[in-house]
């Protein structure tokens, strides 16, 4: 089964993030935002150890999700299920179902190269490759296909202008990436991402590496991004998640204890366990 474009994405333009022409409007109600992905039964084993148990949870349209949890409880695993990253771990298998848009990802036979241009990766420490700004950019698009000069700098200064980037390297863009800051080249990596126009952002810890001011840009970026992306973003800052996300599920060992409104798992959670956490009674 190969994942199209049109099962994978909301096949018009909203789907292919922020236009010169302005943002849409955001949805004020979560009954507003339809859904996007639906998990059912999702176990992930390495080897014998089962690194995810039964995970049940769904993802509504543009939305920010944080998932919190201490360190080794599997939410980084979770999120490199989304879009078959776990593939490259020769021990790593799942079972269960990754609904996207109804098509079930973990068929063997879906395109993965399709589906991670359809759900892009951010990763904990930036990676810029090593080229000039521009080329990092335009590396995505280049080998799905785009040749034309002119389409390339548009599709650079688009996702430049979207990662809130392009002031700061318009006269610049034959530098080398490594020439810029920790948080101008974190920017840059989600700029590479938007450039091949996915409609999911997967964020694993991409502030953690951050200084206070450049942490903020990247959180200013995500409330601008989820106007036209669905962002699910795996934190240890608890404070951050409250601050960025609408939604926050709590991992422990390979299971999510609670998933709600971010308000209430920081302020009223039901289970003793997720209170315990986001208290900073352990983790």
């Amino acid at each position: 089964m190969v994942i199209s474009s049109c099962s994978l994405s909301l096949v018009n333009e909203k789907s292919h993030g922020p236009r010169v022409a302005g943002p849409e409007p955001e949805p004020t109600e979560r009954e507003e935002n339809p859904m996007i992905i639906s998990i059912r039964k999702l176990n992930l084993y390495y080897n014998d150890f089962r690194a995810l148990n039964q995970i049940d949870v769904d993802f509504r349209e543009r939305e920010i999700t944080a998932l919190i949890g201490p360190s080794g409880c599997g939410k980084s695993s979770f999120l490199r299920c989304l879009n078959r990253m776990n593939d490259l771990i020769p021990s790593a298998r799942a079972d269960g179902k990754v609904m996207i848009h109804g098509a079930n990802v973990l068929d063997p036979s879906v395109d993965v190269v399709e589906l991670r241009k359809r759900i892009g990766m951010v990763f904990q420490r930036a990676n810029p490759f090593p080229m000039s700004i521009f080329d990092n950019v335009a590396y995505g698009p280049r080998i799905h296909g785009t040749a034309s000069r002119s389409e390339l700098e548009d599709r650079v200064e688009r996702s430049l202008r979207a990662a809130a980037l392009w002031n700061e390297v318009k006269d610049k863009l034959k530098q080398s990436a490594f020439a810029l800051s920790g948080g101008q080249q974190q920017r840059l990596c989600i700029a590479r991402v938007l450039a091949v126009e996915p409609e999911i952002l997967l964020m694993d810890e991409p502030a953690s590496a951050l200084d206070p001011i450049s942490t903020l840009r990247i959180e200013e970026l995500m409330r601008e991004l989820k106007k036209y992306y669905t962002i699910i973003i795996v934190t240890h800052n608890m404070q951050q998640a409250a601050r960025v996300s609408t939604y926050t599920g709590f991992f422990l060992s390979g299971e999510i204890i609670e998933y709600g409104p971010s308000t209430t798992i920081f302020t009223r959670p039901s289970d003793k366990r997720t209170e315990d956490y986001v208290t900073g009674r352990f983790g």
